[in-house]
């Protein structure tokens, strides 16, 4: 029999949840469409694709109390593993390659929903 998750383990993975239901919302309300939540990939995961007309946006969700914890959360080998998960991603959706592409973060804390279009930005 499996071991399961530890409480606070369980805990931490349904608020990333209910933070990636929030950011979904928000991006929806902003005119994207989401193609992807929690895309899987050789790389790692991708939190939400989107795409608004031409553009094709790999989001990352932070959740924590305040916004500047949100913030600094997002790690400079996080920001790699994303951006190798969003290629090989896009390697498996050659329709979707010929469009822009962007790397953005949404930020969930008490302080409310913010989205940060080009929170960073692929290497080469």
């Amino acid at each position: 029999m499996a071991d399961r998750p530890a409480p606070a383990r369980r805990a931490a993975h349904d608020r990333g949840l209910v933070a990636e239901d929030r950011a979904a919302a928000f991006l929806e309300g902003a005119g994207f469409t989401i193609l992807a939540r929690r895309a899987r990939t050789p790389a790692g995961e991708i939190d939400l694709v989107a795409r608004q007309e031409g553009l094709l946006v790999f989001c990352e969700v932070k959740a924590r109390g305040g916004r500047d914890a949100a913030a600094y959360s997002l790690l400079p080998r996080q920001m790699r593993r994303i951006a190798a998960a969003a290629e090989a991603w896009l390697a498996a959706r050659p329709d979707l390659a010929t469009l822009d592409a962007r790397f953005d973060a949404v930020l969930v804390s008490g302080d409310g929903v913010e989205h940060i279009p080009g929170a960073f930005e692929m290497e080469g």
